[in-house]
C-alpha cells in the first residue's frame, strides 16, 4: 500500500468536513481555500467520497458537502477503499477484489506475508477515524509535507 497526493487531499477535505457544525453545508470555495486543494482537483474527490456515501452533497444556494456520518463512524479503511480501491497488496488475498492464484495451494508466502500484512493494514486504518484527522486539523496541523514524502515507484 502506498499513499498518493489524492489519499492527502482527501484526508485534508475530510479532516475540514470533521471540525464543521453537522449542520453546516461547506462549499466546495471554503474546503479547497481551507485546505489549499485545486478545486478541480477537490471535486474529483469529493465525487468519490459522495458515491461512497462518506459525504453527502447538495446542490443550490445554501448546499455544499458535509459527513454522512459522525467523524468517529468513518474510518479510515472506508476512505481508502473508496479512493484507492483495494488495500491488500495483491489479489489473491483482497477481501474484495479476490482474484484466485494457480500458485495459492503451494504459496507460503501468501498466508503468512501476503494476507497478514493486508490484516495489519486494515486493523489499522480501521482504527483511525475522521475525528483524528479532524483533530489534526482543528491543531493545525496539514499534510501538505507529506506530499513531499509520497514514494514513487523506482522504474
Amino acid at each position: 500500500m502506498r499513499l498518493s497526493s489524492t489519499d492527502i487531499y482527501a484526508f485534508q477535505a475530510l479532516g475540514y468536513l470533521g471540525i464543521q457544525d453537522p449542520a453546516r453545508w461547506a462549499g466546495s470555495d471554503d474546503i479547497s481555500r481551507a485546505t489549499g486543494v485545486a478545486k478541480p482537483y477537490l471535486a474529483r474527490i469529493l465525487a468519490t467520497l459522495c458515491q461512497h456515501d462518506i459525504i453527502v452533497s447538495k446542490k443550490g444556494a445554501g448546499g455544499g458537502y458535509k459527513l454522512a456520518h459522525a467523524p468517529s463512524d468513518i474510518s479510515l479503511k472506508q476512505v481508502m477503499r473508496a479512493i484507492d480501491g483495494p488495500v491488500a497488496p495483491l489479489a489473491c488475498v483482497s477481501l474484495n477484489w479476490h482474484q484466485d492464484c494457480v500458485q495459492a495451494p503451494n504459496c507460503h508466502v501468501q498466508g503468512r506475508v501476503w494476507a497478514r500484512l493486508r490484516d495489519a493494514i486494515l486493523d489499522i486504518l480501521e482504527d483511525v477515524s475522521v475525528a483524528d484527522l479532524a483533530q489534526d486539523f482543528r491543531n493545525g496541523v496539514t499534510y501538505n509535507v507529506c506530499l513531499q514524502h509520497l514514494l514513487r515507484p523506482s522504474l
